[in-house]
């Protein structure tokens, strides 16, 4: 059975309910599927033991990279997490008001490639909150599953 680490920071809360329903869905697919919240843990060997690795951030403010305090020390030490040759998705929450809407999101992806991850998918970038997201996030989950 596959392995999946939804790993994801949070800042309102609309990260980590976008991350469970990923686990949820996935579990629904047929992964055993962990959410974990970022704050407290440590970037060594965070990806072991896992086949697919979900990474989650939102994106706030006006400045292109705009990491959620929580997810920051897994991203700068993310060649230390063993996403190396992991397949890997990437998601994240933001307000499209904002000039650099899920900015954090190609700031994860260009890490996750120069650390070696496999991107199985195109990232989502979910406009939260808005009354379609749970389907729009349902319907990327399926792709990741299908992928993995």
């Amino acid at each position: 059975m596959t392995k999946a680490l939804i790993a994801f920071g949070s800042t309102t809360g609309n990260t980590a309910e976008v991350a469970q329903w990923i686990a949820d869905h996935l579990g629904k697919a047929g992964i055993e599927a962990t959410a974990k919240d970022c704050a407290g843990e440590s970037a060594s060997e965070l990806c072991a033991g896992y086949d697919l690795i979900v990474l989650g951030c939102p994106t706030y403010g006006d400045d292109p990279i705009e990491v959620q305090e929580d997810f920051e020390p897994i991203l700068d030490s993310l060649e230390k997490t063993g996403i190396g040759g992991k397949k890997v998705a990437v998601f994240g929450c933001g307000d499209s008001s904002y000039t650099h809407f899920c900015g954090a999101v190609d700031v994860i992806e260009e890490r996750v490639r120069s650390c070696s991850g496999t991107l199985i998918v195109g990232s989502l970038k979910v406009d939260t909150p808005y009354d379609g997201y749970r389907k729009e996030v349902e319907e990327w989950s399926g792709k990741v599953a299908a992928a993995a």
